[in-house]
């Protein structure tokens, strides 16, 4: 007999309220790589993150951005967030790196 050791994500947190806090990555129409880290979980607000190629584990989210918005839910506080754009220049050294805000205590789902 196997055992199933694989967890339902949403089951590793106490409660979905626990992610109040937000990050917001909006592209500037150039090809731009992004690495969250915070102290405690994030999850992209997607319907399916896969989808757009973002990787999200435990603390750390990282993807690429070109146009559009991605947004991610944490908990805990951020840590560290770096963005270059397509020629490895890092933000804010470059105009064409993706803009980033990051709130606290966003409830409001």
């Amino acid at each position: 007999m196997t055992r199933d050791t694989t967890e339902n994500k949403q089951s590793m947190r106490t409660d979905d309220s626990d992610l109040l806090n937000l990050v917001t990555i909006v592209g500037r129409g150039v090809p731009s790589n992004f690495e969250i880290s915070v102290s405690g979980e994030i999850e992209m607000v997607a319907d399916d993150p896969m989808e757009q190629a973002v990787i999200v584990s435990g603390g750390v989210a990282e993807g690429s951005i070109e146009t559009g918005v991605q947004r991610f839910r944490f908990s805990g506080e951020c840590a560290n967030i770096r963005a270059v754009d397509w020629n490895g220049v890092p933000a804010p050294e470059s105009a064409s790196s993706p803009t980033i805000h990051v709130d606290y205590g966003v409830s409001d789902r």
